[in-house]
């Protein structure tokens, strides 16, 4: 388990990958560092085929469950290569994760009108624990850079403090690529 993986619930999905997850269009959707599955089994649920991916396999083994496939992965090590298609995910979503390097790959794995879920800590975190290694943190306004160079849409984006699960400094974001009936209805096209 990473550090920015020590203080996550294991059961209950995050209030705002479930305030968004009904944008998510029909389709697969990637929980990545999926840890023991909160996420995958809200998605699952709700009838999309998941793809959960860890590095570590204790974590795959609770994740595991009706709909959802598990890949053991560790895509931080050396030599180590994204295995995703471009354009394979209805949704994609990412929670107390970060490894900047994969932000190219998994922004253009998501498929035309998908839609990217991402919270996890940012600067200022430090102040509450762990994790507090910059390598860990987001820094002010990154999500929302990460978003526009991929040409992504921004729905919502928060960064602040929050108070539950427990208190934290957090950046998230709900984005759409081109082509999403959401960006669509938002601007009444």
């Amino acid at each position: 388990m990473s550090e920015a993986q020590a203080h996550v619930p294991l059961d209950q999905p995050s209030a705002w990958v479930r305030r968004f997850a009904g944008l998510v269009p029909a389709g697969e959707v990637l929980d990545l560092a999926c840890g023991g599955g909160r996420h995958a089994r809200l998605f699952a649920a709700a009838g999309h085929p998941v793809l959960a991916v860890d590095r570590d396999p204790v974590a795959l083994a609770r994740a595991a469950g009706p709909g959802i496939t598990t890949i053991q992965a560790d895509l931080e090590e050396a030599g180590a290569t994204w295995p995703f298609a471009i354009g394979r995910f209805a949704g994609i979503v990412v929670t107390n994760y970060l490894h900047r390097p994969l932000f190219p790959q998994l922004f253009r794995s998501l498929a035309p009108a998908g839609i990217l879920i991402y919270e996890t800590f940012a600067a200022g975190n430090e102040q509450f624990g762990k994790p507090s290694r910059p390598d860990f943190l987001l820094r002010r306004g990154e999500l929302l850079d990460a978003a526009a160079s991929a040409g992504l849409t921004v729905i919502a984006y928060e960064d602040g403090c929050v108070d539950h699960p427990r208190p934290a400094v957090v950046q998230r974001i709900c984005a759409a690529s081109p082509g999403s009936a959401v960006i669509a209805a938002i601007l009444g096209a």
